[in-house]
């Protein structure tokens, strides 16, 4: 699980991102001083150096797609019915797609998506 100071430089590299602003060390650092968060002093470093030179916008709209898509469906068979067992799997499946909400992400994204400066 992340520490909060991961969690801290995660938003404040969001924010930046989201602005279209540079994502630096002195940036994460003014925004969790304007947030009254401390951290340590590594973590800022850490983050800019990590997402120097990466479309954090294109990464993030782009999670999961690195899985491949999922495979064709099997024919049904002739009398259309599907098997008890597979019925069963593509539930699992349509369940673990929605983890994400889950983990406070689609409230975040849908936020952004429903408040964006056009």
């Amino acid at each position: 699980m992340a520490s909060q100071d991961e969690l801290a430089c995660v938003y404040a590299a969001l924010l930046l991102s989201d602005d279209n602003v540079a994502i630096t060390a002195d940036k994460i650092n003014t925004i969790l001083r304007t947030a009254g968060v401390s951290v340590e002093p590594y973590w800022p470093s850490l983050f800019s150096k990590a997402l120097d030179g990466v479309n954090v916008k294109e990464l993030i709209t782009n999670i999961g797609s690195a899985a491949g898509s999922a495979p064709a469906a099997a024919a049904a068979p002739a009398g259309g019915a599907v098997p008890a067992a597979e019925a069963k799997k593509e539930e699992k499946k349509e369940e673990s797609e929605e983890s994400d909400d889950d983990m406070g992400f689609g409230t975040y994204i849908n936020y952004k998506i429903t408040n964006q400066h056009t």
